[in-house]
């Protein structure tokens, strides 16, 4: 029964959230989590600012140094934050640090475009701080102000901020720690930090950023700068694919909208198209993106007609014209809608036409004038259309023959309860382990699935030989979802038959091995699983420790845990778990089946592009570059237990 609430509702009940009280009550509202993610975006907005210093013109160099106690230096050499009276009686930098909705973004005349159009990124790094500094270089002086969980602590002087030196140039330099009582023990994720500089780097040409790191004692100093933009941009992404055409490049405005666009096709089956608004990356794409799918299958469309290719009425499909292509829209706009604060979609339609119309008129010149190009980019959607097609023959075929009750084929152990928000799916390495599994299992919610050996590496395998595999099939029919836009259009995430779809496997290379396959297979065909959080990691104990005499047994996780068990714990047996068959059933229930006593680790992708570098770079053909990464992050890999 729900507890009763109190009936008194009245205008006392109303609670009005003064100042940045707001952002600390909601962070996750301004700021996306209180995750490492969340760190992260603190930073980003910093640096984005300092961008719009450069689009501006006047900034050349931002330096970001990242301290051992987690606290960030962001230093640039743009004009430096007003100082001067504002109309609310105090400096316009105490407006901007403490007033949501307060800066230079609202009109045409300081910045022509910008990523911080709402004015709140400053201010709501400033609330989320445990404490916040700023040295504004700016009229011969330098000026200082300071802040604790955006409560200021400097006292003003008729207003204005304290001069505390001479100033050589312009520039800001503002120095903030996360709030530990609003992020707990989150920690940066680093790479992605110098991915998103160097992003910027890309697609700002003339904009130099170095990165510094003094985590752990260490020094690690980066420079981006990256003069030829986004054709360099398209290199790195297609580091290790094949290419079947050169990077095509051009730009164009459009009712005061700027477009550049960079694009190239590679042998694969993939399509990769990244949309940037004012230098933010809008990961769940836009209006801009919409336009330039639509004006390039229009155009693909049209010249293969022309060509005597395609016969009215067949038409290539979207996914058909942009299979095997990398591409990256940016765009300039001076005023545009995004999707919430972090900015993930462009929702502006005025962005859709000007894409379309700068598209339109620059794909025309180029493909007239590349003729050869323009005959690749055509067979690239021929293949494409011929995959489909099979896909599609694959598909009924995959729906005709598999008529038999999965419940009974020897495959899955299907569990009793048709809520899919309480069942979960384990796919077990190995008959052993999966017999195990079906006798410790609670058969209410939970199903498992063993699979035999190693399943087919999607990276390296066409369409058809993936849904021709007997593994796959059954765990796409398991699910009960298909697969995923790009891949036959048929995905629906609603139809998931499993909550939590866990992958359990040995705690060794081989096992390792297999749900990287597994998490590649996931990653490329049905993404979604993974973005929405479904996907699991199961954590089987490493070892048993049975003291001898009195006292427990207990189950040891990995080798640090062994360490510290040795500390305190002088005479008793261990026993090593090679494999998850050394286990009964009740082991097995106990350490990694059991809601209340298992530990599992949730599948996440922070940032698309990153995952599917390193995804290409692990399970592709190219092998040096794959040992050469091994070699280089061997030491950094983490179990998030």
């Amino acid at each position: 029964m729900a507890n009763k609430l109190d009936n008194t509702y009245g205008a006392d009940s109303i609670k009005v959230l003064e100042g940045l009280e707001a952002v600390r009550k909601l962070p996750g509202m301004y700021i996306g989590s209180t995750g490492s993610s969340g760190m992260n975006h603190l930073v980003f907005e910093i640096v984005d600012n300092a961008v719009d210093e450069y689009l501006a013109g006047f900034c050349s160099k931002i330096e970001v140094t990242v301290e051992d106690d987690d606290s960030v230096i962001v230093t640039d050499n743009g004009r430096g934050i007003p100082v001067d009276m504002h109309e609310k009686g105090v400096s316009a930098e105490r407006v901007i640090l403490t007033t949501l909705h307060a800066g230079g973004k609202f009109d045409d005349k300081t910045y022509k475009t910008s990523g911080g159009l709402h004015g709140v990124g400053s201010s709501v790094v400033n609330a989320l701080a445990e404490y916040f500094e700023i040295k504004i270089l700016r009229n011969g002086k330098i000026y200082y102000d300071a802040y604790e969980r955006g409560v200021p602590t400097v006292e003003l002087e008729d207003g204005l901020l304290p001069v505390i030196g001479k100033a050589r140039g312009t520039g800001t330099t503002i120095t903030f720690k996360p709030d530990p009582d609003v992020f707990g023990d989150a920690k940066y994720n680093l790479d992605r930090l110098k991915d998103r500089l160097h992003e910027t780097a890309y697609l700002n040409q003339g904009l130099t950023l170095v990165f510094r790191s003094h985590k752990k004692g260490a020094v690690e100093t980066v420079t981006y700068h990256e003069p030829d933009g986004l054709r360099a941009y398209i290199n790195d992404l297609n580091k290790g694919k094949p290419a079947l055409t050169p990077i095509i490049n051009f730009k164009g405005t459009s009712d005061n909208i700027e477009c550049e666009v960079a694009f190239q096709f590679v042998d694969t089956f993939e399509e990769q198209v990244y949309g940037f608004c004012n230098n933010i990356f809008n990961s769940e794409g836009g209006t801009h993106i919409a336009g330039f799918k639509s004006r390039y299958t229009q155009t693909i469309n049209t010249y293969a007609k022309d060509l005597g290719i395609l016969k009215d009425p067949n038409k290539f499909t979207g996914t058909d014209t942009r299979c095997g292509m990398t591409a990256v829209v940016v765009l300039k706009h001076p005023n545009p809608m995004f999707e919430g604060q972090t900015k993930t979609k462009l929702g502006s339609m005025d962005a859709q036409k000007a894409v379309q119309a700068v598209v339109g008129e620059q794909l025309e010149l180029y493909f007239d004038r590349n003729l050869e190009t323009l005959k690749t980019c055509i067979s690239c959607a021929e293949k494409s259309a011929k995959i489909r097609k099979a896909e599609e023959k694959a598909k009924q075929n995959l729906i005709t023959k598999k008529k038999f009750s999965f419940d009974s084929n020897g495959k899955l152990a299907n569990c009793e309860s048709r809520d899919a928000k309480k069942c979960e799916i384990f796919i077990v390495e190995g008959d052993s382990a999966g017999g195990s599994a079906k006798t410790a299992r609670d058969r209410k919610y939970q199903a498992i699935m063993p699979i035999r050996g190693k399943i087919l590496n999607v990276e390296k395998a066409s369409i058809d030989k993936v849904l021709a595999n007997e593994e796959i099939k059954t765990m796409v029919m398991a699910f009960g979802c298909g697969f995923s836009e790009g891949y036959g259009n048929d995905f629906d995430i609603s139809k998931l038959r499993y909550d939590k779809i866990v992958i359990m496997a040995d705690a060794d290379v081989d096992g390792e091995h297999i749900s990287t396959l597994l998490l590649t297979f996931f990653y490329r065909f049905m993404p979604e699983l993974i973005t929405e959080g479904h996907v699991y990691i199961a954590m089987p104990p490493l070892y048993k420790a049975v003291p001898q005499g009195r006292g427990q047994e207990e189950y040891i996780y990995n080798d640090d845990a062994l360490a510290k068990y040795r500390k305190t714990h002088k005479n008793f047996t261990l026993q090593r778990y090679k494999g998850l068959g050394e286990m009964d059933a009740s082991q097995l229930w106990e350490t990694t089946l059991d809601p209340e006593r298992r530990m599992m680790k949730r599948v996440t992708i922070d940032d698309a592009m990153m995952a599917d570098r390193v995804t290409t770079l692990l399970m592709s053909s190219d092998v040096e570059p794959r040992r050469e990464f091994i070699h280089n992050h061997a030491n950094e890999a983490m179990l998030d237990i």
